[in-house]
């Protein structure tokens, strides 16, 4: 079943610093009671460090694990979609451009001045999670949004693609203040068994 599993927005900080987080919406009815603030806290974490990765203008795609996550900065204000494989990317980011258009339209430039994370957009993102899993009615933006076929979009094939040389994931996040001790646990057991399947 095709999938649209989170909806993020965040103010850009530059580079070098993480983004302020100015909403999220996650569906994670497929993942068991206990699992679902770890996988929450780990595309949070996700969503940052792909978000500060995207320089304005610049539309990319980056997969974590079974995700795609679409990342969108415009003017500083960065919307990541998350997917699964089955959801067309060009649906993807028409969401992502939506929310952008719908958060700028209820809250101006107010979100500027933020920060520090606050729940501004979560409403607003709730709302396109559930009206956008399915594609068709995401793609039917596309007429309109015609500039995103002519936009080249960058697709890396993991996220320690994205990070800078000398960078790796395993520090990230072990720095991390999105993911708990559980998280990151969780995160490492996880590492360590796909490298064991690799190994095979």
């Amino acid at each position: 079943m095709v999938k649209l599993t989170a909806t993020m927005l965040l103010k850009f900080m530059g580079a070098d610093r993480d983004p302020v987080l100015l909403g999220s919406a996650t569906d994670l009815s497929s993942f068991g009671f206990f699992q679902r603030s770890t996988v929450r806290e780990m595309l949070i974490f996700v969503s940052r460090t792909v978000a500060r990765k995207t320089a304005i203008g610049a539309r990319q795609s980056v997969q974590h694990e079974e995700y795609l996550a679409h990342v969108y900065n415009r003017d500083g204000l960065v919307a990541v979609v998350f997917t699964d494989a089955t959801y067309p990317a060009r649906a993807g980011f028409c969401v992502a451009n939506q929310v952008i258009d719908d958060f700028t339209a209820q809250d101006g430039d107010s979100w500027r001045g933020n920060t520090s994370d606050v729940e501004t957009g979560n409403a607003l993102l709730e709302a396109a999670l559930q009206k956008y899993q399915d594609p068709t009615a995401a793609d039917k933006l596309a007429k309109i949004q015609k500039d995103l076929d002519e936009t080249k979009i960058i697709l890396h094939k993991t996220i320690e693609s994205v990070l800078d040389r000398g960078e790796k994931l395993d520090q990230l996040v072990e720095k991390s203040n999105d993911l708990g001790m559980a998280s990151q646990l969780f995160y490492k057991q996880a590492r360590k068994a796909n490298s064991c399947c690799r190994l095979m």
